[in-house]
């Protein structure tokens, strides 16, 4: 995927991942771009850890990998902040 297409799919992504996840308000745009692109990377990682593929191309499935992932490490984040 070109870059204009991994912003666009970050940003669906992130947003879908923020909402699920209580902190759309808290993130905005940008947050949700990074968040839906590095949860892409993480959502791939743990697809190949489990012997299934990754984010490969803009589709349903892709889209998929990448909220879970975004929604990992929103989880992370939130123990990271917390202390726990």
């Amino acid at each position: 995927m070109g870059i204009i297409l991994w912003i666009i799919f970050g940003a669906i992504a992130g947003w879908i991942a923020s909402s699920l996840m209580g902190t759309d308000s808290r993130q905005g745009t940008s947050g949700d771009i990074i968040m839906g692109i590095v949860g892409a990377i993480v959502g791939g990682f743990l697809m190949n850890l489990i012997g299934k593929s990754g984010v490969d191309g803009f589709n349903l499935y892709s889209m998929v990998v990448a909220v879970i992932g975004a929604m990992v490490v929103i989880f992370i984040g939130r123990k990271i902040r917390s202390g726990s």
